[in-house]
């Protein structure tokens, strides 16, 4: 029997799950992340913790799968994009917090790029808006607010990376400093029809060239890992953002096909194959992560939609209200009522993402009587989920051309049936969740899989593909679009609303 260990370092926490060659899960372990907010609107991460809790889930996830490192054929990388790391190449230390995806403290200085013009400039060469999400604004950020760092950056003596370029370079002991196109195209700073660092964004932003990763195929043995962190040398050899290595999990690896990760955001992606599609709605033209083929890859393209808070609402319904102890009693109490009342609740607490893409919006609740209860707050959390997915569905069939027949979806909150459902009813076409629903590190385990020979390629990844459950839409399309209405009003009032 072969094994694969996938590293799935996402938001909230980091976990390790060893795959046997058949895809299923032998051994698991995570942990949580904390989370550090300096001040409003600002989110950070502890590299070194992140470093460590990933170790350890790695330690324990072998133990419980009862393999030694010896028995692994490759790790897989898996990670939460655009989160921005800095560090020393000589120490290895980081010279600041990481900075999260959430993090909005340079939207005045997108603001400013946008009144210059630079829009379009980035747009037509990253497929991305001009947004705080991205990670060339955090390093810009950092490199400017530490005194004489960026004279140390432009000796040459810093690196810069994402969390899979950070945990490739600790895997290593130091010797790797790499990354993927699928990550690479997060950053605002990657040419994604050329395939390269961009000479014009670097510039624009001041970011010297010796501080980025090399680019590889998602698919590859980049190196080997030190063996005194784990008992062996094992080879590295897929990394991939993690929306990306869902898409690639859920077997959406041809055109037309699409996915949607409910996590702490909401992340759906549709594959159009070879051609990169540019958006009029406000979605991301970003890189697909896939096996082989080329300098970095076969060529593969999606369009994407980020919604930045949908299990965190429920956090939020938990820790920040008190009206569940945890998060999956969610369900059962928004259960309680046939309706939201009339309800509507715009979860902007870290801006809107597309198709608004408005840092300034917060959120909001609406439509409140004084017969509103919990249950329909719970239920309007859940609702608001699916109203935000349905809509970057709608722009993206409209952008693609392609009518959607299914949607695929994985992460922790599609456990939650009734929020599967509402899904279905408010998009109208069936919801369909997999056996395995940790899609996105068995995507990483794919990619490290694909490169070290435990398979043999993408048809036999599709046939691991399996459905555990099918949501048939319930609701009139009349009543559906209705409700659709209604949530896009309640959107209006929350934004722009600290701008």
């Amino acid at each position: 029997m072969k094994y694969v260990l996938a590293l799935d370092q996402g938001t909230t926490s980091s976990r390790a799950i060893v795959f046997d060659q058949h895809g299923h899960n032998c051994g698991m372990a995570q942990r949580e992340l904390r989370q550090i907010y300096p001040q409003s609107g600002w989110v950070e991460h502890d590299p070194e913790e992140i470093w460590r809790g990933q170790l350890a889930c790695a330690r324990a996830a072998l133990r419980r799968a009862g393999i030694s490192a010896a028995g692994l054929a490759a790790i897989g990388i898996a990670n939460q994009r655009e989160t921005t790391v800095v560090w020393d190449r000589k120490s290895g230390q980081p010279v600041h917090n990481a900075i999260v995806w959430q993090d909005r403290r340079t939207a005045d200085r997108c603001l400013s790029l946008k009144r210059r013009g630079h829009s379009r400039l980035i747009g037509t060469h990253t497929g991305l808006v001009l947004d705080p999400y991205f990670s060339a604004t955090k390093l810009e950020w950092i490199l400017n607010s530490i005194p004489g760092l960026r004279i140390h950056a432009e000796r040459g003596e810093l690196a810069f990376g994402t969390i899979d370029t950070w945990l490739a370079w600790k895997l290593s002991g130091g010797r790797l400093h790499v990354t993927d196109p699928s990550n690479a195209s997060r950053t605002m700073l990657y040419d994604i029809h050329r395939r390269e660092w961009d000479e014009r964004l670097l510039q624009l932003f001041k970011i010297p060239p010796s501080m980025l990763p090399r680019v590889l195929p998602s698919s590859q043995i980049y190196g080997e890992s030190d063996r005194k962190l784990l008992g062996a040398c094992i080879p590295v050899a897929g990394i991939a953002g993690d929306q990306q290595a869902a898409l690639f999990g859920q077997g959406c690896i041809r055109a037309g096909m699409a996915k949607n990760t409910y996590g702490t955001g909401c992340f759906v992606l549709l594959n159009t194959g070879a051609k990169a599609v540019d958006s009029k709605g406000g979605l991301l033209t970003t890189l697909a992560a896939s096996g082989g083929g080329g300098r970095t890859g076969a060529r593969q393209f999606a369009l994407e939609g980020s919604v930045f808070m949908a299990g965190a609402v429920i956090q939020w319904l938990r820790d920040g209200l008190g009206l569940i102890r945890k998060s999956a009693d969610v369900e059962a109490l928004a259960a309680t009522v046939k309706d939201p009342g009339g309800v509507h609740l715009v979860p902007a607490f870290a801006g809107l993402g597309a198709p608004y893409w408005d840092p300034y919006a917060r959120g909001a609740i609406i439509g409140m009587s004084r017969g509103t209860s919990a249950a329909h707050l719970a239920r309007a959390a859940l609702e608001s989920i699916a109203f935000q997915s349905t809509e970057l569905l709608q722009i993206m069939q409209h952008d693609s051309g392609v009518a959607l027949r299914e949607l695929r979806v994985d992460g922790g909150a599609a456990a939650n049936k009734l929020l599967m459902q509402m899904q279905a009813d408010s998009l109208g076409v069936p919801v369909v969740r997999p056996r395995i629903l940790e899609t996105t590190a068995l995507g990483a385990a794919y990619l490290a899989g694909l490169a070290s020979g435990v398979w043999s390629g993408g048809a036999e990844i599709e046939s691991h593909w399996r459905s555990d459950a099918r949501f048939e839409p319930q609701m009139r399309r009349s009543e559906a679009a209705d409700r659709l209405g209604e949530w896009r009003r309640a959107v209006q009032r929350s934004l722009r609303w600290t701008g």
